[in-house]
């Protein structure tokens, strides 16, 4: 009964922080309900035993992305009125990319059912003894471990491409010389001089 009236309450919550997101004119405000839709799908992952996602989506998701938006959000100064208008452009295009997306989603479950794959093969064999993230880790690194490798190279790729499109030169700077620096004696930065008396010292 407990676990029932958590699993509404937080799926509740979570569908209501979804729209809350997606309908937020303040970007500040849709990143806040975006966090609080991690913690919620936190909740849920705890209720189906999945104690691992649950960590992963406070720590990554909560602690790293969600609050690397917020202050990217923070930072930025946007124009709302630029943003509604071009959020009015684009608005047929996203609904068409939405409904595309739906339909996949609906063939992608209807293929699913109708394969002639046994349920049995579907899922990979899991030890019931073995905990939960020690059965993830060994799925990751023994049968997952080439497409786990290519995720990571990946992300490697993206984030690469979006410090090289990120990365400007700037001109009319002086560069540090840290060798020259380091090289240089106390005798070449001052000089001692003793001028006679009414008379100025020459820079």
């Amino acid at each position: 009964m407990i676990q029932a009236i958590a699993f509404y309450l937080f799926a509740a919550i979570v569908i209501l922080a979804g729209a809350m997101t997606i309908s937020s004119r303040n970007p500040v405000h849709s990143v806040m309900w975006l966090i609080l839709a991690f913690f919620n799908a936190a909740g849920l992952m705890v209720l189906v035993g999945a104690e691992f996602i649950a960590m992963l989506l406070v720590i990554v998701y909560v602690g790293a992305v969600a609050v690397l938006f917020l202050f990217v959000v923070m930072m930025m100064d946007i124009d709302f009125a630029q943003l509604r208008t071009e959020v009015a452009r684009y608005a047929a295009i996203g609904l068409g990319l939405g409904a595309l997306l739906a339909v996949e989603v609906m063939i992608a479950a209807f293929a699913w059912n109708s394969g002639k794959v046994h349920l049995g093969r579907r899922v990979a064999p899991i030890d019931p003894a073995m905990p939960n993230i020690q059965a993830l880790g060994h799925l990751l690194y023994s049968r997952y471990l080439f497409l786990f490798e290519a995720a990571g190279f990946i992300l490697l790729v993206a984030m690469i491409g979006a410090i090289v499109l990120t990365h400007r030169e700037r001109t009319g700077t002086r560069p540090q010389n840290v060798s020259r620096q380091v090289a240089r004696r106390p005798e070449d930065a001052t000089r001692n001089v003793k001028p006679p008396v009414g008379q100025g010292v020459e820079l």
